[in-house]
């Protein structure tokens, strides 16, 4: 078969190391070597140099996980990177079951059998992190309110039947004092703002409830890191 890239390298990427398999293409002659480096940045410069070294050309990786990415970083001014869906690389048909996974991944980027997966520039990997963030966060304190909404029903008090924002200024007024140990309907009413104070009777009705120590103690809890 064809030999694209005379001398590569496959890369098998862990959370604590990399396995790194250089091949080299000499006169019909290949030769393999295999070291490992760990995946801090002082293993990762260990790995960049000695492929710089062996004029290495090219070097592949699996796109699995994050762990990568901090290798992808580190080679990417240094020589061509080909990052490469896992699957595509299961499907390739002729793997040796004693093969290590970077040889196997060497021999498949000689051979000009590797396809490289989409890669984002900077700014949109940077973009898509935030994005992904975001959505995570968002996600993470619906569930955090969805719990307050739980722990008010568990005791009796149904604000979320009148306050339609329960996260609101006046929702969270009330729910600290709450939290806080006040359970007057009266005085807990009166803590609404602005147009709520019209539904003042409604809120004293809502607010009838029986709040025990540990529910206080969740709302609080709760509350804390919903607003932090």
């Amino acid at each position: 078969m064809e030999v694209l890239y005379p001398c590569c390298c496959g890369l098998d990427v862990h959370q604590g190391s990399v396995v790194a398999c250089l091949s080299r293409v000499e006169s019909g002659q290949r030769h393999k070597e295999v070291r490992e480096f760990a995946t801090h940045t002082t293993g990762l410069t260990a790995l960049r140099d000695w492929l710089i070294a062996e004029q290495c050309t090219q070097a592949a990786m699996e796109s699995t996980g994050v762990y990568w990415r901090m290798v992808y970083r580190r080679l990417a001014a240094s020589m061509e990177l080909f990052v490469v869906n896992a699957q595509h690389i299961k499907a390739v048909p002729g793997r040796k079951s004693d093969i290590r996974d970077a040889e196997w991944i060497v021999d498949l980027l000689q051979h000009g059998l590797l396809q490289k997966s989409y890669m984002p520039s900077g700014e949109q990997q940077e973009l898509r992190d935030l994005t992904r963030l975001r959505a995570t966060l968002v996600q993470d304190r619906a569930r955090l309110v969805n719990r307050v909404h739980k722990v008010l029903e568990e005791a009796g008090i149904k604000l979320s039947s009148v306050i339609s924002d329960s996260m609101g200024v006046s929702g969270q007024a009330i729910m600290y004092a709450l939290a806080a140990g006040e359970h007057d309907p009266q005085r807990l009413a009166a803590l609404a703002h602005a147009s709520l104070r019209r539904k003042h009777d409604q809120l004293v009705t809502a607010l009838q409830g029986d709040i025990q120590a540990d529910q206080a103690f969740l709302l609080r809890e709760l509350l804390g890191v919903i607003t932090a």
